[in-house]
């Protein structure tokens, strides 16, 4: 079992980086979207928060139990931070697409929402890394 200081080290770590990303969000997201709804930039605040503490809990598994294979803290990091808001994408797509195109335009491709998965992917990484710096890593399980 994992050790649950370890644990709660990193879904602490989590949890600060979410409010921080979160906070950012909740106060620039409305030079983005004139009339976005405080309902959206207090989800975005708690959506980060909860991304966060999922890659702090998910940073205590280092081996994959089905395809036998180590899992690095990038590649779970990254994995769940894009999995978290290409998720979010669906929920709240037709505000996203608003805020994509007020911020590029009618653009073509560059107007999905689906651009936030790339965002996803890239703050999961930042906070896997700053998660895996200050907490430390789970376990190895070695191939057995």
């Amino acid at each position: 079992m994992a050790d649950k200081t370890l644990v709660m080290t990193r879904v602490a770590i989590g949890n600060s980086i979410g409010f921080v990303v979160g906070l950012i969000g909740l106060i620039v997201l409305p030079y983005f979207i004139a009339d976005v709804s405080w309902l959206l930039r207090w989800g975005i605040l708690f959506w980060y928060i909860t991304v966060g503490a999922i890659i702090g809990v998910f940073g205590v598994v280092t081996w994959h139990p089905i395809v036998k294979l180590p899992m690095p803290w990038w590649f779970r990091a990254t994995l769940v931070g894009a999995w978290m808001n290409f998720v979010l994408t669906f929920f709240a797509y037709d505000d996203l697409q608003a805020a994509m195109l007020q911020i590029v335009g009618n653009q073509g491709v560059l107007g999905s929402p689906f651009w936030f998965t790339l965002e996803g992917a890239i703050v999961g990484y930042v906070m896997g890394f700053i998660a895996n710096r200050l907490g430390r890593e789970g376990p190895i399980r070695v191939k057995g």
